[in-house]
């Protein structure tokens, strides 16, 4: 491999890296911090990427908006989708087994395909970037970058600056961070668990949605995309340990680095390379890479 391919291939994996990270940041929130196993969380991410298709020929004839107004539309409705979908399911799932938390998020799992199928139709389509970053960025002589994809990385850097001010800067971080800890206390003190959990779900929905929004234009969108992500992201949330933003980050950079290098250097392994990894993590450390909180 020379020098512009590795390159390249480091791009690739930082931004493939970040991208998953930002479907697993909102994961680690649900699952880490609520102790809800949410089979759905891919179905979410699928749903931001249908969005992107769906929502751009409405908001652009309604509003006269771009892909960035688009953006900001989806993570709206995103956002109401998950408080109706907390208030309505999840927020009975506190207190059962994790049994019934997986029997019913696979159920939503359903529902959503069904939805997606009826609304939509099962063909396989493209989003196109929008025109301000649908450019090259040369590297050297003979190769160029897409600069969409670095638009992707910074959107993700973004949100991981911003998510680590949140829970470490403001009172409603601390809020959370004590309510995942021990919620009958925190109850006792006179916070609204409830609606406090509300708003982590909200946000992990938003936030899933918005990968799938940003990743469509690249990865295209198609039927069964929240399933092939979804355990990836399981994956990242065992690896950086169960409930920390800043191990999701680790392990997605991690996992990212050694799928794509493993697609390019090792493409016949290159599918069990990520699971190994979790392995050889685990045995190491069984707890993950970092604490929560």
């Amino acid at each position: 491999m020379d020098l512009p391919t590795f390159l390249i291939q480091c791009l690739n994996s930082l931004q493939y890296g970040l991208l998953l990270f930002l479907v697993a940041s909102g994961l680690t929130l649900i699952f880490g911090i609520m102790g809800v196993i949410n089979l759905a969380h891919g179905s979410f991410y699928m749903v931001g990427a249908y969005m992107a298709f769906a929502l751009a020929p409405i908001v652009g004839s309604t509003f006269g908006g771009s892909f960035f107004a688009t953006l900001v539309v989806g993570v709206v409705l995103a956002t109401l989708l998950g408080y109706v979908l907390e208030w309505a399911f999840y927020s009975y799932l506190y207190e059962r087994e994790h049994l019934q938390q997986v029997l019913m998020t696979y159920g939503l799992i359903l529902v959503f395909e069904e939805l997606r199928s009826m609304l939509v139709g099962d063909d396989v389509h493209g989003v196109s970037p929008p025109a301000m970053l649908a450019g090259l960025l040369p590297l050297g002589d003979v190769m160029s970058y897409p600069v969409y994809r670095l638009f992707i990385s910074g959107v993700c850097i973004a949100l991981a600056l911003g998510m680590y001010l949140v829970f470490t800067r403001t009172r409603l971080g601390m809020m959370i961070r004590a309510g995942s800890t021990n919620r009958e206390m925190v109850q006792s003190l006179g916070v609204d668990i409830q609606f406090l959990y509300r708003i982590v779900f909200a946000a992990g929905v938003a936030i899933a949605a918005l990968a799938g929004m940003v990743a469509a234009p690249v990865s295209s969108v198609y039927p069964g995309m929240g399933g092939q992500v979804l355990i990836i992201c399981f994956v990242i949330v065992v690896i950086g340990g169960i409930g920390s933003i800043r191990g999701a980050l680790f392990a997605a950079l991690l996992i990212g680095t050694v799928d794509t290098f493993g697609k390019v250097l090792l493409p016949a392994a290159a599918g069990v390379l990520v699971y190994v990894l979790m392995a050889l993590i685990l045995i190491w450390k069984p707890q993950g890479l970092f604490k929560a909180g």
